[in-house]
């Protein structure tokens, strides 16, 4: 029964002299993460576009210490052309949808430009999302899960986020969405 003792009081010693010694203190342990928005990009068959050149007195994205700033962009098509219209008169739900999600895929596209890889979004956290609207149309948040959606396809638990979808009497150049958004980065 002593001996028990003393080799047990023996290894508790040396486990606390190991952990505080310098290779004990510096090992750095990573977790495995399958996170890749890029490779899931690539899976969904989607392209992002460069982002386009402010037609304005403002910048693409700001960052604030671990946060950045995306201004608001619209549904640019591959062509160049915006998809222009009233969701309600115009447009249907659906099309709306749609012109969200090519908002979010330019978004992301601005993502890529700024961070160089996708993986350093550690969650999108705020999504504003204006709806160019007929008066009577009330469905905003039907049309901004376009966007919603594609986040949380891309970017999995990391993009889910918090959000306001609004309706507006007019949007610049008559598109017929504009999304901005704040990112923590890593």
């Amino acid at each position: 029964m002593k001996k028990t003792l003393y080799l047990l009081i023996f290894g508790f010693g040396l486990t606390l002299v190991s952990c505080g010694s310098p290779q004990a203190q510096n090992k750095i342990v990573k977790v495995k993460s399958d996170f890749n928005p890029e490779a899931k990009l690539d899976s969904m068959g989607i392209v992002l576009p460069q982002p386009a050149v402010p037609v304005a007195n403002f910048v693409n994205t700001v960052q604030v210490g671990n946060l950045l700033f995306l201004s608001g962009n619209g549904p640019k098509k591959p062509d160049g052309k915006f998809i222009t219209g009233k969701v309600g008169s115009d447009l249907t739900i659906e099309e709306g949808y749609e012109a969200a999600r090519l908002t979010g895929i330019n978004q992301i596209g601005v993502l890529k430009s700024t961070l160089g890889d996708l993986s350093r979004v550690k969650r999108i956290i705020r999504v504003t999302g204006m709806v160019n609207a007929d008066p009577d149309f009330k469905q905003h948040p039907s049309v901004v899960n376009g966007f919603s959606d594609l986040m949380v396809a891309v970017f999995g638990e990391r993009g889910k986020h918090t959000r306001a979808a609004v309706g507006m009497v007019s949007l610049p150049f008559n598109i017929a969405v504009e999304i901005d958004l704040i990112v923590e980065i890593e």
